[in-house]
């Protein structure tokens, strides 16, 4: 497990999404929208606010007034306030709160992407992103089969790698924009 992951400019936010599980979860349903470092700092905002990341209390928590609250956690705080609480009681039901059991109790690379994938807000996109993340960060041996051709945050292992990543993402971005209005 590493002892941090570079995606935010917080050293401590980078700490806390490498160390709890629960965390991480919620830096991916934020991650939409946002650039990759308001997403994933925002599991710190919220725990800061809240006091926890517990799935128990996330789900039983009026998280809407706490993402509300300024400076806002996600520039959609309503819908991201229901969407986090939808993980957490999902993760609370599903998982028994923990988390990590989401590619723990995976012993195969379709039981993983079945396991993302159910995840409330989580697309094919996110089952690829976190999926290279577990593999390539997290040694998640069931994650190697979701990891796509290209770069994703699993590649970020610095802060020089994120401005990377960013950029290359920005370029295939303007190029496909470019090539839908071609047509």
């Amino acid at each position: 497990m590493p002892d941090r992951l570079h995606f935010t400019d917080s050293d401590e936010a980078n700490a806390l999404i490498a160390q709890d599980p629960m965390a991480l979860l919620v830096g991916f349903a934020l991650d939409q929208q946002v650039p990759v470092q308001k997403a994933f700092s925002g599991p710190l905002e919220l725990k800061e606010r809240l006091g926890t990341l517990d799935p128990e209390a996330l789900a039983s928590a009026d998280l809407e007034p706490v993402f509300r609250q300024r400076p806002a956690i996600h520039r959609f705080p309503g819908s991201m306030a229901r969407r986090v609480h939808d993980l957490a009681l999902y993760v609370q039901d599903r998982f028994g709160g923990d988390a990590a059991r989401v590619w723990e109790d995976a012993g195969t690379t379709e039981e993983l992407r079945a396991n993302i994938a159910s995840l409330p807000g989580f697309g094919e996109m996110k089952v690829k992103a976190l999926g290279a993340v577990l593999a390539k960060r997290f040694g998640v041996e069931a994650a190697r089969g979701l990891v796509p051709p290209h770069p994703t945050l699993g590649d970020v292992d610095s802060r020089q790698a994120l401005a990377d990543y960013q950029a290359a993402k920005r370029a295939h971005k303007a190029e496909w924009t470019k090539a839908r209005a071609t047509r």
